[in-house]
Parts: C-alpha cells; sequence; structure tokens
C-alpha cells in the first residue's frame, strides 16, 4: 500500500469525531421511510457508493467478484460508486431523503451520521443478519467491541478496515542498549532515560498533527483509570481537569521536559516522523497497525522490517487497565441498507466476510476486521506479530478525541505540542479542552 492510502487513513481518523451540522435535518428528510433502492422490489445490482480516496475495499471487492464471490455476482452484479469523502455526508443525505440508498454504502464520516439512519430505519440490523447467515463469528471480537462502541453499543458497520494502536521500536537499538521490551510505565521512562543517555532519541512522534501525542495522553488514561475514562468525561461524570487525567497530561509534558521527543517536535509532521523512525533516527514511535505499509516497504524502511517490534501501551502500576486493551478503529465504516437486505444480497455478504480478510491481506496488505480463512504469508514478522495481537485482544478502547466535538478535537491536537514543549502546562492543556468541550 502507497503512503497515500496511509494519509488517507489519517484523514479518516480525524474525521470520525467531525461534525455533521445538517443531521438534524438528516431526520426530517429521512422521516420514518424505510430503506434501500427507493423501490419495494429486489435490487438489480449489488450497488455499492464509497470515497474516492479509498481503493482498497473497492479493488478487493472487484476481484472477489470474479473469484470466490462469482455465483453472489452473477446473481446480483457488483456496481461501484464513488465521491469525494468531503462529499460523502451530503451525498448521503441526500439519497436518504430520497429513499434511494444504494446497498452497501460508507458510512458518513462521523458515527452520528450512521446512528441517525439506523434510527430512521435505513440501516440494516448487521448483527441480526449475520447471525441467520452463520457468518457473525466471521468477524473479529475485538473488532466488533470497536464497531460497537463507536455506534451505540450496536453493530452497525463491517469492518472492511481494522487498526490497533501501540508502540512500534526498533529492536535492535533496544538490543544495542541491553533494553528489554517495556511492560510499565516506569520501564519505558526508565528505558527512554537509557536511550537518552546513549544519544539516541528515545520517540518520533509528529507534534504538527497533535493526535500522536494526544494519544499517548489518552493510553496512559486508560492504564490507569481504565477503558471506561474517556466515556466518564463524555457522559458529564469525570472532568479532564480531575487530579487523575491531570496526572496523565503531567506524565507525557515530563517526558517532553526531557527531551525524549528530540527537538523542534512541534514543527515535525507525519510524514517527518515516520520517515526518524524508519531511517534508525528514534528508537520508538507511537503508531497505528496502518503504518505496517511503511514499515513493509523497503525503499522506505532503511532499518529493515525484521528489525522493528510492536508493544502495547504499557501498564501503570496500580491502575485498573490492562495491557492487552488496545485503542482501535475501522477506519470508515461501511454498511447496508435495510430493505435492500435480501437473500441475494445475504450472499454477497456472507462471502465478503468469509473472504475478504483473506483478499485485502493478500492482495493488499491490508489488516481488516475480517478473520483471515486461507494461509496468506505475512509481509514480515511484526504484520504477523500485528495480526495476532488483533486475533487475541477481546476488549478495545477508543483514542484521545474519539467522543470529542469538532471544537475539542481542534483544541486538544492544536495545543499537543506547547504540552511536550513546556509552553503549555498540564493543567491549563487539559483545562482548555475541558472548556472546548464544555461548549459543545
Amino acid at each position: 500500500m502507497s503512503l497515500r492510502i496511509a494519509r488517507a487513513r489519517r484523514a479518516r481518523l480525524s474525521l470520525f469525531t467531525a461534525g455533521t451540522a445538517s443531521i438534524a435535518l438528516l431526520a426530517t428528510a429521512c422521516g420514518g421511510s424505510g430503506s434501500g433502492s427507493g423501490s419495494t422490489s429486489a435490487p438489480k445490482d449489488f450497488s455499492y457508493l464509497s470515497v474516492t480516496e479509498n481503493t482498497t475495499v473497492k479493488t478487493a471487492l472487484t476481484s472477489m467478484s470474479k473469484g470466490a464471490c462469482k455465483p453472489a455476482q452473477d446473481a446480483l452484479p457488483l456496481k461501484v460508486e464513488t465521491v469525494p469523502q468531503a462529499s460523502l455526508d451530503q451525498k448521503l443525505q441526500l439519497l436518504a431523503g430520497q429513499d434511494a440508498l444504494p446497498v452497501q454504502f460508507a458510512a458518513g464520516n462521523a458515527p452520528a451520521l450512521t446512528q441517525q439512519l439506523a434510527k430512521s430505519g435505513k440501516v440494516a440490523d448487521l448483527e441480526a443478519e449475520l447471525k441467520k447467515l452463520g457468518a457473525l463469528d466471521q468477524l473479529e471480537p475485538a473488532a466488533v467491541s470497536t464497531i460497537k462502541a463507536l455506534y451505540g453499543g450496536k453493530l452497525e458497520v463491517l469492518p472492511y478496515e481494522y487498526n490497533i494502536e501501540g508502540i512500534f521500536y526498533n529492536k535492535k537499538l533496544f538490543q544495542e542498549n541491553g533494553l528489554k521490551t517495556p511492560t510499565t510505565w516506569d520501564e519505558l521512562v526508565s528505558a527512554s532515560a537509557k536511550l537518552d543517555a546513549e544519544g539516541v532519541q528515545p520517540f518520533s512522534a509528529s507534534g504538527q498533527q497533535g493526535w500522536p501525542l494526544t494519544r499517548l495522553i489518552s493510553g496512559y488514561l486508560y492504564r490507569s483509570l481504565g477503558p471506561d475514562a474517556l466515556q466518564k468525561v463524555a457522559d458529564g461524570k469525570a472532568k479532564l481537569t480531575d487530579p487523575e487525567y491531570v496526572k496523565a497530561a503531567e506524565e507525557v509534558a515530563a517526558l517532553g521536559k526531557k527531551g525524549y521527543f528530540g527537538k523542534g517536535v512541534g514543527s515535525i509532521d507525519y510524514d517527518t516522523a515516520m520517515n526518524q523512525f524508519l531511517a534508525g533516527k528514534a528508537a520508538m514511535f507511537y503508531m497505528g497497525s496502518w503504518a505496517l505499509a511503511n514499515i513493509s516497504d523497503e525503499k522506505q524502511n532503511k532499518v529493515g522490517a525484521e528489525n522493528v517490534g510492536f508493544m502495547p501501551f504499557p501498564a501503570v502500576s496500580g491502575g485498573k487497565g490492562s495491557a492487552d486493551q488496545y485503542p482501535s478503529n475501522v477506519g470508515l465504516g461501511i454498511t447496508l441498507g435495510a430493505k435492500s437486505f435480501d437473500e441475494k444480497t445475504g450472499d454477497w455478504v456472507s462471502c465478503i466476510a468469509k473472504n475478504y480478510g483473506s483478499t485485502a491481506l493478500k492482495d493488499h496488505g491490508s489488516i481488516s476486521g475480517f478473520k483471515v480463512n486461507t494461509e496468506v504469508k505475512d509481509a514480515n514478522e511484526v504484520t504477523t506479530q500485528v495480526r495476532d495481537t488483533i486475533s487475541a485482544s477481546k476488549q478495545n478502547v477508543l483514542w484521545f478525541e474519539a467522543l470529542f466535538s469538532t471544537k475539542a478535537t481542534t483544541v486538544s491536537q492544536q495545543n499537543a505540542a506547547g504540552l511536550v514543549s513546556g509552553s503549555t502546562s498540564p493543567e491549563k492543556f487539559m483545562q482548555t479542552v475541558q472548556d472546548a468541550l464544555a461548549a459543545q
């Protein structure tokens, strides 16, 4: 996969929390008129609406239509349409108002849009449908957990993409400096101190984007306070200004104060941070599994994929969270219309559930939330490690801004560099983000 695809995925991550200003208008347009292709008759094709920026899903589906899913294709031909991601929400609202949603379509840029469509009866009950098809077990439990966390406890989208987050590290640098993989926060800080003393930059991170830094704050919160730490903030049961929340910002700020992110982190963009790590100029890099595409690229990765390892965010001593709870996302989810979900559609969905995971991994090196049912040789050991981690993970958490408003997300990410550079105190940072949340 290309760096362009990786960028598109990052864009989708930031859009998860984007506001949809016309949700109220959508509710009015949708009414209770049901879903589907605008007609009570069975669909004539397996119409699929996606975004122009994502080529993996449509390419994989096209490939499957000629192979494993050819019987489904013969009965209900695949028909692909794409729109720019920036136009997706408007397109969905227009089609919903006309009762003309396609059989399968990319969910809105924010979970709230899909939830509104579901409340209007326009989205299929995927958990019930997959159970009927005997295909629910083809979804990784961790992916199901993530979807339900994002979509109000319901399985409203299919996991064509699935990413977990953690710390990629340079195994060679760790070995040369006599370090073992840290399992606790204290061990991570100690390892960082030793690396720094030996002239090795401990972390590479993008302060320009901000979110690679705020992910460290949420990581600490989930380990110290438990997997519901940020849900409590969203529910108004806790505030980011509470002492135990400020503590997380203090710990991350301390890493910056000691210089563990290197010089000028506030001006470092995503690509530069990635290149620093892949060039061996930093020992650790907090990132999502979409980075496997870059790690597997021999032209980009100068340290060699065999020298890259993956570890979870470490445990916090006395904390309520667990190191096997991984921050995760499903990219831009894809769902199906309720009215157009008939037997032929079911055949397609069943085939997708059983074959997409293998196809995406084999042809695109892409990890999805579907199980891989055929033997596929991974590009490298770290890809296998991430896949095994996903399969073994039973509970997942979200990221720092996942439940934030657009305004709070922007405020958080724009002030993150100041937190680690020392220009913004931990108390001020958390207060600023909390004020933005209160204004939503």
